[in-house]
């Protein structure tokens, strides 16, 4: 941190940032009261971003530790998730506590024990169990009826009374398959992760439904769904089996998946998007400058994660909060990995996937 003291310019640099007076900033600085709770936090988040250092009296006490359960951070979406809620809980005076799942690590359920024995207010929980229709979901009822606020984004668990919060995953299918199909393009795979996950059932579903008609039958539309791993290596085997089948196009469950599945088709000898175009899921940080820039569909990370947290906190503060899941409208970002179907169908190569 740079210490330049707390002079007029510092002062102005200050308020120019948090868009407040300069005798806002001193309020702040003096731990005089006055202030809302909003422009103190944005003042305090000026100095942060400035690199100046808080004076002891600035320094927040937490309002309360909040539980964060996200699955990895090898996914550039779950990063991206974790910074939204982090930011928005700060803003509120809370601090989050972050728990990743590795494999061999600590389990959820284990990651639940250490955090209500730290005696958090609340638990946010990203693409848990709850999305793992395999899974029980007794471990959320048990929180819920002990008093403890949860919410939940992308899943869904019918029979747990919380918030859940997800992207619609049919709508992201129907937003990728209309464009390719306006491409030109009819026989289009799908790339989703494991078939026991809700969102991976939402999107095979919403799949099957729009390109039955195309295929010929649900059977021809099955035949073109590929459950794997939601990772380059998942995309990269499912879209050599699409490719097989002689598919133009792959809808991919993944931005990491897509990936995968351009690396195979350039394996393989083929041009993306001119001989094989590929749509991914998420919109992740810096997938926009990949090679070629991907064509994705974008969660909209920040306004669920937002509106998780606030009804989090409200639920905190005795609010009644309604339950049920609530879905938000993705986009469909067209960049250049996707273009007009060819006129011939793709060479068939054979060879070893591996």
């Amino acid at each position: 941190m740079r210490d330049r003291g707390l002079d007029a310019v510092r002062h102005a640099d200050i308020a120019e940032l948090a868009k407040v007076s300069e005798a806002t900033v001193s309020r702040v600085l003096n731990g005089k009261p006055g202030v809302a709770a909003a422009t103190r936090q944005a003042v305090l988040t000026a100095m942060d971003q400035l690199g100046y250092e808080r004076p002891s009296r600035s320094r927040q006490r937490s309002a309360g530790l909040i539980g964060l359960i996200i699955p990895e951070l090898d996914n550039p979406i779950f990063p991206a998730f974790a910074q939204v809620i982090d930011r928005t809980l700060a803003m509120r005076g809370y601090t989050s506590v972050l728990c990743t799942q590795t494999p061999g690590g600590a389990t959820e359920d284990e990651f639940i024990e250490t955090l209500t024995e730290r005696g958090v207010a609340g638990i946010v929980f990203v693409s848990g169990l709850h999305a793992d229709t395999t899974a029980r979901h007794d471990r959320y009822t048990r929180l819920i009826e002990s008093g403890l606020p949860v919410v939940f984004l992308n899943g869904h668990a019918p029979g747990v009374r919380a918030p859940f919060f997800s992207d619609d995953d049919g709508t992201a299918v129907q937003l990728a398959i209309t464009h390719l199909r306006e491409l030109g393009h009819e026989r289009i795979g799908l790339a989703v992760g494991p078939q026991r996950f809700v969102p991976a059932q939402r999107k095979a579903a919403e799949f099957r439904r729009l390109m039955a008609p195309v295929l010929g039958s649900p059977d021809d539309a099955d035949k073109l769904i590929v459950h794997s791993l939601f990772s380059v290596e998942g995309g990269h085997s499912a879209a050599w089996f699409l490719l097989e089948q002689g598919c133009t196009a792959v809808v991919c469950g993944s931005d990491l998946m897509a990936l995968g599945a351009i690396r195979v088709a350039r394996k393989r000898g083929l041009a993306v998007p001119r001989d094989f175009s590929v749509v991914g899921y998420d919109d992740s940080p810096l997938i926009a400058f990949t090679d070629p820039p991907l064509t994705t569909i974008q969660q909209q990370v920040p306004a669920m994660a937002t509106a998780a947290v606030r009804t989090l906190l409200d639920e905190i503060a005795g609010a009644e909060v309604p339950t049920g899941e609530y879905l938000f409208q993705p986009e469909l970002i067209v960049r250049g990995s996707t273009a007009a179907c060819a006129s011939t169908a793709p060479p068939s190569v054979t060879g070893d996937a591996g």
